[in-house]
């Protein structure tokens, strides 16, 4: 019998969706930010894993699932008007960003341009091939 949950979420502010900030559980880095649905919300308390709502595909994922590169819940935050979600992670192969790095924030505002500031972790023409 699934556990009843008293945990509120205010999914109704963002039309169904909450923003949600993954960091590492380790170094406190951030990694990424996204958005969850109630049902991604209660996948990733289910199972341990982190689910996300991708709102280009129209649906639910699992942080990975392509590439091999999942979230492993340690702890889970929720802010004090209840519509922003803060999730610990560690980072299972190394990388957050579909891009190849370790995090999606992998370019700095150098005065007028970006400058990229991690090293790739992995090559996503390789990883994502379709």
């Amino acid at each position: 019998m699934p556990m009843k949950r008293e945990i509120e979420i205010d999914f109704d502010k963002g039309n169904g969706l909450v923003p949600v900030i993954a960091q590492d559980f380790a170094t406190g880095d951030v990694l990424m930010m996204a958005y969850m649905n109630k049902e991604a919300w209660e996948k990733t308390l289910e199972t341990g894993k982190v689910h996300y709502w991708s709102r280009s595909r129209n649906s639910l994922w699992l942080k990975g699932e392509s590439s091999g590169h999942v979230q492993q819940l340690k702890e889970a935050f929720v802010d004090c008007d209840k519509d922003t979600i803060l999730v610990k992670v560690e980072q299972l192969g190394g990388a957050a960003c579909h891009k190849g790095y370790r995090s999606c924030f992998f370019r700095k505002v150098v005065g007028d341009k970006l400058e990229i500031v991690e090293k790739q972790v992995f090559d996503p023409e390789e990883i994502y091939k379709k």
